[in-house]
């Protein structure tokens, strides 16, 4: 069936030290959330951010540029279509911090920005559990306008990105892919619209979801289910390819030139797609998917979006983690190929887990610990956790590849408690993130979480400046990925809200 196009106006553009124990090696061979709705908040004028001129800190390349994603390093929920968690821009920096919470009384895991610097972010209701799609105003974070999308799954409408023209490709319970543009009407005003529909027709089945998008080199969108379907769709033409691979998806997918990554509950797979479009398997490689579902996990399996990343093309190489017992690992294989580059034990001997999709630059891995983290809810069918409940530690490694491609070994590890998957500034060498520590309750009636915006020094793990956010509940951001915008806005979701985490100006 054809694409139903609705035509629109172009839019325009407008820790602590590092661990000095042995070096550990190896040789040889997600964020997802519960759901939790929309209030519109007055917000004044959009104004785009300001570029801000950077050198580089590292010579490693970036990752492929993705001639269908919005420039920045923002289009995606981890920054770009490789999944790298990384950005191009400087973050906040180690000077004072502002932070203003914007209350939607949604959960926020997705905020994404693009050429024209105005943030987009999808959010679930935390009434209605439906994804609603807010434009914010750069300067502020209220958000302008909003559109409601109908209800799927927990993930559904979660993992999005913005497209060459700034457009929000989505996929919501309708059974369609869509493609958001915003535009302002004849008075001005900001909309957010739907201007192109693509069903996915007999791709998804009913108690189906789609959990995963991003697009190919050739303007494919492909996408992954819960159900473990993965596809293609040309919404030029309105084609829809597929194939089952039998097992399940809890976590988005990722691109580079050479093909689609797809990890499922048992193996990490790099497909690509045939003349007629059809996915097909270059190889599969399985893991360790662990005896059950941890604490501090949404799922059994890998919690990991896969991540691109290397030293030559930015893309040499994929990552993901495992759900060994106690033990999570580390792997790291070749995109070409799928060779085994290394399987490394990280984070804590005796019970550690990730949520998160590791941060890839260069020939470096950064891993957070997620093991324990009290999510208020986890996706049905998700399975017990066992333990029940385990105290969550926190804690991010750095883990290096060697030289010669052979191994890998960890360079540090930092005791801070991670609450959300760390963003890594290529300008400015530092991960961006927000740690959840315990503090008394004045009233001395039991233990407050207080969070706070940190960054660390990628090279050695030292915690580089701190600002606080706020404490309590309405300041958890749940292990969700933040995304950079000029002038070194740092814009991450909470279970209610966005904060606006922006240096101070005089």
């Amino acid at each position: 069936m054809p694409a139903r196009s609705i035509p629109s106006r172009p839019v325009p553009a407008p820790g602590r030290p590092a661990d000095r124990s042995p070096v550990r090696r190896a040789s040889g061979r997600r964020t997802r959330l519960a759901a939790l709705a929309a209030v519109l908040v007055t917000a004044a004028p959009l104004t785009a951010g300001t570029a801000v001129a950077t050198a580089p800190a590292a010579a490693a390349p970036a990752p492929p540029a993705n001639p269908y994603v919005a420039p920045g390093g923002a289009a995606a929920m981890h920054g770009d279509s490789a999944s790298s968690d990384t950005t191009p821009l400087a973050g906040p920096g180690t000077g004072p911090l502002t932070s203003r919470r914007t209350a939607l009384q949604s959960a926020c895991p997705t905020v994404l920005a693009g050429s024209d610097g105005i943030p987009v972010a999808v959010c679930t209701g935390m009434f209605d559990r439906a994804p609603h799609v807010h434009l914010l105003d750069p300067a502020t974070g209220a958000s302008v306008t909003t559109l409601d999308l109908e209800k799927s799954s927990i993930l559904g409408g979660i993992y999005s990105y913005l497209d060459h023209l700034d457009r929000l490709v989505v996929a919501d319970g309708s059974g369609d892919l869509l493609r958001i543009a915003h535009t302002r009407d004849a008075e001005g005003r900001w909309q957010l619209r739907i201007v192109e529909r693509t069903p996915f027709g007999a791709a998804l089945a009913e108690g189906d979801s789609v959990v995963g998008l991003a697009p190919d080199w050739q303007g494919r969108v492909w996408f992954a289910t819960a159900l473990g379907v993965v596809g293609t769709v040309d919404t030029a033409t309105g084609a829809v390819r597929h194939r089952a691979l039998g097992e399940g998806v809890a976590n988005s997918i990722s691109t580079a030139p050479g093909g689609t990554a797809v990890a499922t509950d048992r193996a990490l797979y790099l497909l690509t797609a045939g003349a007629d479009g059809a996915p097909r398997t270059e190889w599969r490689r399985a893991y360790d998917q662990g005896p059950s579902r941890k604490p501090g996990r949404l799922s059994r399996g890998t919690g990991a979006t896969p991540t691109f990343f290397g030293p030559r093309t930015g893309a040499e190489y994929l990552a993901i983690t495992d759900n060994a017992a106690s033990q999570e690992k580390l792997i790291v294989l070749t995109a070409d190929g799928g060779r085994t580059v290394c399987e490394l034990p990280v984070l804590a001997a005796d019970g550690s887990g990730t949520e998160n999709s590791p941060v890839g630059h260069g020939n470096s891995v950064y891993v957070a610990d997620t093991y324990g983290y009290p999510y208020p809810a986890v996706p049905e069918g998700a399975g017990d956790a066992v333990p029940a409940t385990a105290p969550f530690r926190g804690g991010v490694t750095r883990v290096d590849i060697e030289a010669d491609g052979e191994g890998c070994a960890v360079k540090w590890t930092s005791a801070v408690r991670s609450a959300a998957v760390p963003k890594l500034s290529v300008a400015d060498g530092r991960l961006y993130t927000v740690e959840r520590t315990g503090v008394i309750d004045p009233t001395r009636t039991g233990i407050l979480d207080r969070f706070d915006a940190v960054s660390l020094d990628s090279a050695t793990g030292r915690v580089t400046g701190r600002h606080h956010l706020g404490t309590g509940f309405l300041f958890d951001t749940l292990q969700m990925a933040g995304n950079v915008t000029a002038p070194g806005v740092l814009w991450q979701g909470t279970v209610t809200g966005i904060l606006r985490i922006a240096p101070k100006t005089s």
